[in-house]
């Protein structure tokens, strides 16, 4: 019941939720990426949980192997006075590289958590990390802890991988914000080296899109998500001075974005309950083509 099972729409590749997580109103799904996990190719896919009063109250991570379908969640979280506390956030975006997530926090710039250093938490822990108002003696949580807080001068409602033309993994993000006008900006950065490094801005520009929720870029093509609600919504994608919509429509309440070149797929995901779905549509129904070959997805 846990598992987000392969299956086909038309020429997509389609996973459903096969649990709860089909129409919770509790947890909501917002970013995606792609990397490597113990050896296999694994989907990312971050959620924020919120109350009643749609405040925010904890996020994870649930890594998805493509080749098995198994589902692990991770909860995000902070030390604040020597304990675990969960990550209050939107997690509307992820960018995977290695053992280091970075997540966009609306307003608050990009958090960086460890994934090298997931721990298995229990007991009353486990339940604070993950937000639960339940008492469940058996609860167990895999955790992440946030390492670093990155300022950005962007509302940081997304961020998404940069590859260059050959398919090659850029140590770079597209961080953009969620406007409901066209004034939304997108930016380009390089990432952080190590512990101490920053991210450095090379490029920003307002594309006049409205409702951007994700981009990502392949050498001169990007690729830009934007949503209409409960309606499916429009990829746009080209050069930067020649977007155009994509006759390929993204799931209805689409949000972010993932390039999986050696699958030759570009990911999204839908949040909207009973809509869920995350999507992975051909490169090639996009005019675009991954070359041949094996691809470093770790960065």
């Amino acid at each position: 019941m846990w598992r987000a099972p392969r299956r086909k729409h038309g020429a997509t590749t389609d996973l459903r939720w096969l649990s709860a997580r089909a129409w919770t109103t509790k947890w909501y799904p917002q970013g995606i990426d792609v990397g490597v996990r113990d050896g296999r190719r694994t989907l990312a896919v971050s959620w924020f949980r919120q109350d009643r009063g749609r405040r925010h109250l904890a996020s994870r991570v649930t890594f998805i192997d493509l080749e098995r379908g198994r589902r692990v969640d991770v909860a995000l979280a902070l030390e604040e006075d020597g304990e675990l506390v969960p990550a209050p956030i939107h997690a509307g975006g992820v960018a995977w590289f290695g053992d280091r997530l970075f997540v966009a926090a609306t307003g608050r710039g990009i958090w960086e958590f460890d994934l090298g250093g997931v721990s298995r938490r229990t007991g009353a822990e486990a339940r604070r990390v993950r937000a639960m108002s339940r008492h469940w003696p058996w609860s167990t949580a895999r955790v992440a802890v946030r390492t670093r807080v990155h300022p950005i001068d962007l509302r940081c409602s997304y961020l998404g991988r940069v590859f260059d033309a050959s398919g090659r993994p850029l140590r770079r993000v597209l961080i953009g914000e969620y406007r409901t006008d066209d004034r939304g900006r997108i930016a380009e950065f390089t990432v952080p080296d190590g512990p101490l490094g920053s991210f450095e801005e090379i490029d920003r520009f307002a594309p006049g899109i409205r409702s951007m929720q994700g981009a990502v870029r392949w050498g001169p093509r990007l690729f830009v998500s934007q949503s209409d609600d409960l309606r499916p919504g429009t990829l746009w994608t080209g050069r930067r001075d020649g977007l155009a919509p994509a006759s390929v429509p993204l799931p209805a309440g689409c949000e972010d974005l993932a390039l999986d070149l050696q699958a030759g797929l570009l990911w999204s995901l839908g949040e909207h309950p009973w809509r869920r779905v995350v999507r992975g549509i051909p490169l090639d129904r996009l005019g675009a083509s991954a070359e041949a070959g094996e691809r470093r997805l770790d960065g």
